[in-house]
């Protein structure tokens, strides 16, 4: 798969932009780097927690335990699996556990990739050992408001942009999936995001998107 073996210097978000065309995926992720401008956008994390439900045999009134959202927890339940197999079959035992809401911290796979030689299996594995499990986490993933994840993701394009990267280009609408942004030419990148400018803007922007989102551009 293409998706799995990327250039070093190549952005995670144009990794992530390429996993939206498997079928699978309902969102699209990737991180973008250097000093110039792409747009894309993905999906809102707003998953509502469900009221407490009594705890078993409690009086009414009582203490209640709280349940977790079951799509939630399948996310988070299938998310781990991904985790498991990246540390197990895909070659990166450093692998991160996943956050509370299940999406992965990007923040911290994207450094063990940017380590030498470590960038082209960080997506579902080396030779592609952890692909299932990735596409089986993407389909567990509760739905998402695309419309905020656009909206989060231009937030983002026009920060880094005012931070220097003047090629970061905004994110689209797409059949109405949020399409990440970024290097204007994932093909051929002409933002280098180990660029002590573009982690800069990386820095003073990570705030503008939403959970889960940082992945993607």
């Amino acid at each position: 798969m293409s998706f799995l073996k990327t250039n070093p210097r190549t952005p995670a978000r144009l990794r992530m932009a390429t996993l939206v065309a498997v079928p699978v995926l309902a969102f699209s992720v990737a991180c973008g780097g250097g000093d110039d401008s792409a747009g894309g956008a993905k999906k809102d994390d707003v998953i509502a927690d469900v009221p407490d439900a009594p705890a078993a045999g409690a009086a009414k009134g009582g203490n209640k335990a709280s349940t977790q959202p079951a799509g939630k927890s399948a996310f988070y339940d299938a998310q781990m699996k991904y985790v498991q197999c990246m540390r197990t079959k895909g070659g990166y035992k450093d692998f991160p556990d996943p956050k509370l809401s299940g999406h992965l911290d990007w923040t911290k796979v994207n450094e063990i990739g940017s380590q030498p030689g470590r960038n082209a299996g960080i997506k579902g594995g080396k030779d592609g050992a952890c692909v299932t499990e990735l596409q089986a986490a993407m389909t567990a993933e509760p739905k998402r408001d695309q419309q905020k994840d656009y909206e989060s993701m231009l937030a983002h394009a026009k920060c880094m942009r005012d931070n220097g990267v003047s090629k970061f280009t905004n994110p689209t609408m797409s059949g109405g999936n949020a399409i990440p942004g970024g290097d204007p030419n994932p093909g051929s990148p002409s933002i280098d995001p180990e660029s002590p400018s573009y982690k800069q803007a990386r820095e003073a922007c990570k705030s503008k998107l939403l959970d889960g989102l940082d992945g993607m551009q």
